[in-house]
C-alpha cells in the first residue's frame, strides 16, 4: 500500500509545561511538521504569522491563560543603531564573518557548552550531547546557514578562535535567527547584540526587510534586551504593528481572551502548493 503525506499541515498542541520566561505560569505550543518539497513555503508563510523553526518542526506559543510570548522583527530599512549599538559594532569590529552550510563542528559544540554552562546551565538545553547539538543544526529541511564570527589566531595558535555562532534561516522575506551562542568570557563586548546588528547589516546587503529575532515576552528579563532595537515590530493580535512604548504591553491576559486551539488553526494562512503562492 502506498502512503503519501497529508495535502495541508496538521496541527498539534504540547502538554502544558512551566513557562521559562515568566515565574508560575505553563506554556503550550501549536505546532507542526516541517517537512517534504514545500517546507520553505511552509517555513515563509508561517515565519510572518509568528512561527518559529526548530529543526523540523514550526512552533508558536499558543498557551491556555496567557499571550504574552510575541514574535519580533526589526524593519532593516528603518533601522538606525543608537548610540551604545553603535560602540557594540566598533568594539567587535575584529571578529571575521564566515557563514557556511549548516553542518556541526566540534569547535562549535564546544563554545556551545561553555556558553550554556555559564548562562543557562539550569535550561532545557543543557544536557544536550554532541549528537543532539549536530541534530540542531543539521536537521533543516529549509534553506539555512551557520554564521561564524571568529578572532584572529593567538600566537602559537594556526586556527582562528571560534567566538560567536548563529543558526539563520533564509526566508523569503528576511533572516529568522533560530539559535545564537557565543563566549562567555567574552559577555562583556554584547557579543549577542553585535550578532543582531551584523544580521541586519546581512540582511540589508542582501536586499532582504526583515530580520526575525524569536519571541520578545514583555516582563521577561530573559527577552527584554529585544526592546531595545529600533524599528522593532511584534506579531500581536493576528497582524504585525510598532512595539511602540514596551511598556504598554501588558504580559497579563485573561483566560477568556485567549481564542481556542481550533480558532487559532482555522485563522492560520497556508502557502498554495499549487502555484507557490502564500
Amino acid at each position: 500500500m502506498r502512503h503519501t503525506l497529508p495535502i495541508a499541515p496538521q496541527f498539534y498542541v504540547t502538554a502544558p509545561q512551566p513557562c521559562p520566561y515568566l515565574g508560575g505560569r505553563f506554556e503550550r505550543k501549536l505546532f507542526t511538521a516541517l517537512q517534504g518539497e514545500n517546507a520553505e513555503r511552509l517555513n515563509d508563510a508561517l515565519s510572518k504569522q509568528g512561527f518559529r523553526r526548530s529543526q523540523n518542526v514550526l512552533y508558536r506559543p499558543s498557551c491556555a491563560e496567557c499571550s504574552a510570548c510575541m514574535s519580533a522583527r526589526i524593519r532593516v530599512a528603518d533601522f538606525t543603531p543608537n548610540k551604545s549599538q553603535r560602540r557594540t559594532i566598533k568594539r567587535n569590529s575584529y571578529l571575521r564573518r564566515d557563514a557556511t552550510s549548516p553542518w556541526a563542528t566540534e569547535d562549535q559544540y564546544a563554545l556551545f557548552r561553555r556558553y550554556l554552562d555559564s548562562r543557562h546551565s539550569d535550561g532545557g538545553m543543557a544536557d544536550m550531547d554532541i549528537f543532539e547539538f549536530a541534530a540542531m543544526i543539521e536537521e533543516t529541511p529549509v534553506k539555512s546557514r551557520v554564521v561564524e564570527y571568529s578572532a584572529a589566531a593567538l600566537p602559537g595558535e594556526i586556527r582562528r578562535k571560534l567566538t560567536a555562532v548563529c543558526l539563520t534561516d533564509v526566508l523569503d522575506d528576511g533572516l529568522s535567527m533560530v539559535y545564537s551562542f557565543y563566549e562567555p568570557e567574552k559577555a562583556g563586548d554584547s557579543l549577542g547584540t553585535y550578532i543582531i546588528l551584523d544580521h541586519v547589516e546581512i540582511a540589508r546587503t542582501s536586499g532582504l526587510p526583515y530580520v526575525y529575532l524569536g519571541y520578545w515576552v514583555p516582563g521577561s528579563r530573559k527577552m527584554g534586551y529585544k526592546a531595545a532595537f529600533g524599528a522593532l515590530e511584534i506579531y500581536k493580535n493576528g497582524r504585525w504593528q510598532d512595539i511602540g512604548d514596551p511598556a504598554e504591553h501588558s504580559a497579563e491576559t485573561h483566560p477568556l481572551s485567549v481564542d481556542p486551539i481550533a480558532e487559532q488553526v482555522a485563522r492560520i494562512a497556508l502557502p498554495d502548493t499549487r502555484s507557490g503562492r502564500t
